[in-house]
């Protein structure tokens, strides 16, 4: 992969930014502030991206503090690149509202996904902690020499122990343990937490069970008094039922009645009132006593009539109270009958839920196996570790040795790392540790590991990228890590704020590439 040209649309302090970069060596110059790491950053975002944080953590990101200068919801660049013979296009928007990114081969057209990962195939499945501990060198860390040295100790320990600078065996071994100790509490208080579920379920359950006894004898009741009620409406039913047939058979009059004394009495009286009274006055005497008895009859029927139909009113009210009242009590049963199954379903549930308390035994069968699993990583941690080593130590000390070699003009020829992952060099036929050495040639060893990690490990040869990386290095070694940089073939994007490496390769006769910023 070789990088041709950074346009930045908007990232930081540039705007519509563009930068061209050739094969071989390519040195970015500029002073202090003038945007270096803006564009070493730059770099790493295109490749991989870069999220914006959350929280307190927003405030210092990455993100954040690249966001552009002018007019910071465009936040884009594009990259192109070389990389299997064909050229290729990256573009990303970084912004919060219009994110996203597109990957073009320029030779045909065609469109690859960042989302399905065919850029880390093009990167020869070269991750961002890959880069960052390979072929990407920032400035390094201001620390002393003993502090580094130990730091350097692990980071080579565990590149020759695993291909990894990031897997960290002691803290492996400490985590193991720790995982041990959580899974060991996390038993005890799942048990405990099952225990207390357990008793709660069985007492809800004790009272949906005494629930479940009080509505069925309720049940029961209702069903008695429901069928009481049903045979007095039914029978309240037929008794009206023979009332209309006798009243039908009775006719339109029946229950209008006077008494037949009366009516006797009624029919003497105008006779007699006819009779004894001479004419014409028994007539008009005789039509008196006729309307009277009329008037009297007429009366009696209209009491009776309205006697008759309060009687049938009151009838008809009993009946209707009747059947309420065996409505009501089916209205009782019926809820009572859905409450006592609502129960039995809630008693059946906790029935099981008791019972699936008891079956978690298999949770702890599975917590135990992963506790073994914990212990026998721990007993096997280090013979899995040796193993490792030594399908890569033997690459690595072969690589690293032969880069120490170059670029100490030969006063270190072999590094290695010893059984007890201890990193040594050799010269003069003597052995030396990193805390005889100086800070410059730290940061040398530092530089070898990378470079040798990085052929080992990435299929694809992807740029070096240096930031300022050899502000410690004297002007013998920074001229033959200069040539090994340029005999190595690769790309190398140099960013630096001294014009020490431009002297350098011009005093040496090499060509190079030079970016002012």
């Amino acid at each position: 992969m070789k990088i041709t040209e950074l346009i930045l649309k908007n990232f930081g302090k540039f705007t519509n930014k563009q930068i061209l970069l050739t094969d071989g060596i390519n040195i970015i110059y500029g002073e202090n502030e003038s945007g270096k790491t803006t564009l070493h950053t730059f770099l790493k975002g295109m490749l991989f991206g870069m999220e914006r944080k959350r929280g307190r953590a927003a405030a210092t990101d990455t993100f954040r503090t690249y966001e552009p200068w002018e007019n910071p919801n465009f936040y884009a660049g594009i990259l192109r690149f070389t990389c299997g013979g064909r050229k290729f296009l990256l573009e990303r928007n970084f912004d919060r509202y219009a994110k996203g990114g597109s990957l073009i081969c320029e030779d045909d057209g065609e469109e690859l996904s960042l989302e399905h990962g065919d850029l880390e195939v093009l990167l020869g499945g070269m991750t961002e902690n890959d880069y960052e501990n390979t072929v990407s060198i920032g400035q390094l860390r201001v620390q002393t020499g003993e502090i580094l040295a130990a730091e350097l100790k692990n980071y080579a320990a565990n590149y020759y122990a695993t291909g990894n600078s990031e897997i960290d065996l002691e803290g492996a071994l400490a985590l193991l343990k720790e995982r041990k100790k959580e899974l060991e509490k996390e038993e005890r208080e799942k048990r405990q937490l099952i225990s207390e579920k357990k008793e709660r379920a069985e007492m809800e359950a004790s009272y949906v069970w005494r629930d479940l006894h009080q509505l069925e004898n309720e049940a029961e009741q209702l069903k008695r008094s429901c069928e009481e009620k049903r045979r007095e409406w039914e029978s309240w039913v037929n008794e009206d039922k023979k009332r209309k047939k006798r009243e039908e058979a009775a006719g339109y009059f029946a229950g209008w009645r006077i008494h037949p004394l009366e009516a006797v009495s009624m029919l003497g009286a105008f006779f007699v009132t006819f009779l004894l009274f001479h004419k014409p006055w028994n007539f008009l005497v005789a039509i008196v006593v006729a309307l009277a008895e009329g008037l009297y009859v007429w009366n009696c029927l209209k009491d009776g009539k309205k006697k008759k139909k309060a009687r049938l009113q009151e009838i008809k009210e009993q009946g209707i109270s009747l059947k309420a009242d065996y409505e009501r009590q089916k209205g009782k049963l019926a809820k009572v009958q859905e409450t006592y199954h609502e129960k039995e379903v809630l008693y059946e549930n906790l029935q099981e839920r008791v019972g699936e308390f008891d079956e978690m035994n298999s949770e702890e069968i599975e917590r135990l196996k992963n506790k073994q699993g914990v212990e026998l990583a721990m007993e096997q941690l280090t013979r899995l570790a040796a193993q490792m080593q030594s399908r890569t130590s033997d690459l690595m000390n072969t690589e690293v040795s032969a880069i120490m070699d170059a670029i100490t003009d030969g006063k270190y020829n072999r590094l290695w790392v010893d059984e007890n992952l201890h990193v040594q060099l050799m010269s003069n036929g003597k052995k030396i540790s990193m805390d005889q050495v100086s800070r410059g040639t730290l940061e040398q060893i530092y530089f070898a590991i990378r470079m040798a990690a990085t052929k080992i490990l990435h299929e694809e040869e992807c740029p070096v990228i240096l930031d300022d990386a050899f502000g410690y290095y004297d002007d013998s070694r920074l001229a033959q890590t200069l040539r090994w940089l340029k005999d190595s073939k690769r790309q190398v994007i140099i960013f630096s704020c001294q014009k020490r490496e431009m002297e350098m390769l011009e005093k040496m006769g090499c060509v190079y590439h030079k970016v002012m910023l």
